[in-house]
């Protein structure tokens, strides 16, 4: 439930913000205009030394003028056209003895002028683009990520109480075998063999549920994308863990087909994870009110050119018909309560490891999709 709430306009004084208040320039950014000043001072110091004896005063300083605008920016750029005026005037305008005062000379002079100013404003222009773009870009990574992990939360959210069922299983078997344990210690001839198995037995249950607590904390952490060498069936492994309560509840088989010579991958284990999840949701989902048998098979195989593939293959409803491509479309869902992100997120994912995500009807019912990931060659990584 939202609360408004009224605030007292004078309990809130805004500070204000005089000339004393503005951020003081770091010494890193001084350094760096000083670098990019003293770049169009040099570059027009290199075109004059360059013009003077091959008498190409336009040629030069105008090279000149790209360099400080493209390296350096508006100012600089604008620098370098001042210097390469005076340059130009100076030495080359004056060469002649008397000095040239035809029109045709001081033309030369404009048009030289003109370019010079024109690229210094096609730089800046495009450096402002390419500016715009990166922090476009950059946003739009950030959106995503966060959009990813609302994916996940909201996945999750759904199976709480599978996942409640999952870590109460350990937990209540580690309580049997304490009692157990303290059964043992409490007879007149305590039975301390007996004792320590159930001991043993307590810490395989605490691991087991600490495991499985910590997969669920992996697919809620938010940071940057970490890279590293995973073995895609150890995932699916971890997934399939994961999800066993889910589809215990809903009378679903797992079949699983591991390639054993299959390669490591360089990826994002949770974003991976999260693939699986979501391909692993909507099988379920399609499945879960279907009669007749209900089988989920996951495989991985070697594929060619040094790739991997895995098939997610299920006995439900299929895909929409005549709609297969557009599933993987932002906000396009068959579900009542989807929100139509998963297998948008998904394919996004599996593009920015260098694969390619694809689905297909099964025979005579059902559905498969598969992910194909560039593999990693032991010794060459």
């Amino acid at each position: 439930m939202w609360h408004n709430h009224l605030v007292d306009p004078e309990a809130v004084r805004w500070p204000i913000k005089g000339p004393s208040d503005r951020p003081k320039p770091s010494v890193d950014e001084v350094l760096s205009k000083l670098q990019r000043y003293s770049l169009a001072t040099i570059s027009c110091g290199v075109a004059l030394a360059l013009a003077w004896p091959i008498d190409a005063p336009a040629s030069c300083f105008l090279l000149a003028v790209t360099v400080s605008s493209l390296f350096g920016g508006l100012g600089p750029g604008l620098l370098s056209v001042g210097f390469s005026a005076l340059a130009f005037d100076y030495f080359f305008l004056r060469r002649t003895v008397p000095p040239a005062d035809e029109p045709a000379v001081f033309l030369r002079f404009a048009v030289f002028l003109l370019a010079a100013l024109l690229i210094t404003g096609l730089m800046e222009a495009k450096r402002r683009v390419e500016e715009s773009r990166n922090r476009t870009e950059h946003a739009l990574r950030l959106a995503e990520s966060d959009l990813a992990r609302v994916s996940r939360v909201t996945t999750m959210g759904e199976l709480t109480a599978s996942l409640a069922h999952e870590v109460n299983q350990p937990i209540a078997a580690a309580l049997t075998d304490a009692n157990t344990c303290l059964r043992w210690l409490n007879r007149d001839h305590p039975d301390m063999e007996e004792a320590r198995e159930a001991a043993s037995r307590i810490v395989k249950d605490a691991t087991r549920a600490a495991e499985i607590i910590g997969r669920v904390r992996l697919l809620f952490k938010k940071g940057a994308p970490q890279r590293e060498l995973v073995d895609i069936n150890e995932i699916i492994r971890e997934m399939v863990a994961l999800m066993r309560s889910e589809l215990t509840r809903h009378s679903i088989s797992v079949r699983t087909e591991f390639a054993e010579d299959i390669p490591r991958i360089i990826g994002d284990r949770v974003q991976l994870q999260q693939v699986l999840m979501n391909l692993m949701v909507n099988s379920i989902d399609a499945m879960k009110d279907v009669d007749g048998a209900r089988q989920l098979a996951i495989k991985s195989q070697r594929a060619e050119n040094d790739q991997l593939t895995v098939t997610v293959t299920d006995t439900g409803v299929g895909l929409p018909p005549q709609q297969t491509e557009h599933i993987f479309n932002a906000f396009f869902t068959t579900k009542a309560d989807g929100t139509g992100m998963g297998l948008r997120i998904s394919r996004s994912i599996v593009e920015s490891h260098g694969g390619r995500l694809w689905a297909a009807d099964n025979s005579p019912r059902g559905a498969s999709f598969y992910f194909i990931l560039p593999a990693t060659i032991e010794g060459h990584e």
